[in-house]
């Protein structure tokens, strides 16, 4: 009887394991030999302050619960190992990075993130990305000052125009060349009727001659 609980409840253990493992989008092993109970405490405070948490469990169980989802961390769960876990893909593994900076007896064995193991190095680089909430308010910011510099744009303009300093271009239109027609007078007509003048003159000139001849002989 006593054999059938204990194996109840380390089955109870393994399906906690797993289940958090699949609800979680991070999983970090992580060894915490060394750790004071005041910063293990700070520690799960900065954690849930990110949306994530740990537990400790004991590697043989876990690495039942590891072995039933088919994830190989087998070398990693030598020695004491917590688990900690999180649905955000990078807070967890941020917290405990910076907390292993000021705290050099938490050491980061192994990570599981989006269904992918990550090693230490690839855990180190995720580690100085940002992380899902800091992403969500540089979004936001940058949503606010797009209508906010919009605002302030259109409200310039407005005072600049209500100044007077702001000259709406006018397209011209195209000015259409007036061609002036000129009347040219035949310049024929016009020798011709000089000839004809001085013909007459002529004419007159001889008979006033003649007249004059007769009245001297007379």
């Amino acid at each position: 009887m006593a054999n059938k609980e204990i194996l109840a409840k380390k089955q109870q253990v393994i399906d906690e394991v797993k289940q958090k493992v699949e609800e979680a989008t991070t999983i970090v092993l992580f060894d915490y030999r060394g750790l004071t109970d005041n910063e293990s405490k700070e520690l799960r405070i900065k954690l849930r302050e990110a949306g994530a948490d740990y537990k400790v469990y004991k590697n043989t169980l876990m690495a039942r619960a590891f072995d039933d989802l088919k994830i190989d961390v087998k070398d990693s769960l030598q020695g004491p190992s917590a688990f900690a876990y999180g649905t955000d893909a990078i807070a967890p593994i941020k917290v405990l990075t910076d907390f292993a900076k000021t705290h050099p007896a938490l050491v980061l064995k192994v990570g599981i993130v989006d269904g992918e193991i990550s090693d230490k190095d690839k855990l180190s680089k995720l580690s100085k990305l940002p992380s899902r909430d800091t992403l969500l308010t540089q979004l936001a910011g940058a949503l606010i000052a797009i209508p906010k510099d919009l605002v302030i744009s259109l409200d310039l303009y407005a005072k600049q125009k209500d100044d007077g300093s702001v000259v709406e271009e006018k397209k011209e239109e195209p000015k259409e060349e007036k061609t002036e027609e000129k009347e040219e007078q035949p310049k024929e007509e016009k020798v011709e009727e000089t000839q004809e003048e001085k013909v007459e003159e002529s004419k007159e000139e001889a008979t006033e001659e003649a007249t004059s001849e007769n009245t001297e002989s007379e």
